[in-house]
């Protein structure tokens, strides 16, 4: 499982580090217009892809590509279905790398959170300070 973890991840943050770079370099032909919205879209598939390739923030990256995921996802899906092979690899290699850091995001699925009073956190930190 480790082995298809690397793989899945170097895979992912190679798509997102020239897909990011492309943004800015244009060394893949396609579109010739970029919007000042496509530019920060760029920007965060370069900053994800190189925090994946060095493996560092993993949750990071991969918290920052899920929108991006979810764009891919529905555009392959609703408005180019030629595309959606890829889509779909991409969002696969994305659910593997997930899950190997699924306890970084053991919070966010939490049914219910036990919250402390306000006037308890304060007593703590002061309480801390004073220490």
């Amino acid at each position: 499982m480790k082995i298809l973890t690397n793989i899945s991840r170097f895979l992912l943050a190679v798509i997102f580090t020239v897909l990011g770079l492309n943004g800015f370099l244009h060394f893949i032909q396609g579109a010739t217009s970029v919007s000042n919205y496509l530019l920060v879209i760029f920007a965060l598939q370069l900053i994800s892809g190189v925090l994946l390739l060095i493996n560092r923030y993993v949750p990071l990256a991969l918290t920052i590509l899920s929108p991006i995921m979810m764009n891919v996802l529905l555009y392959g899906v609703l408005m180019n279905p030629a595309g959606f092979g890829f889509a779909l690899l991409v969002a696969l290699l994305w659910v593997v790398v997930l899950v190997s850091v699924r306890s970084a995001f053991a919070g966010i699925f939490e049914a219910r959170v036990k919250t402390q009073p306000v006037r308890s956190r304060v007593r703590q930190a002061r309480l801390a300070l004073a220490t």
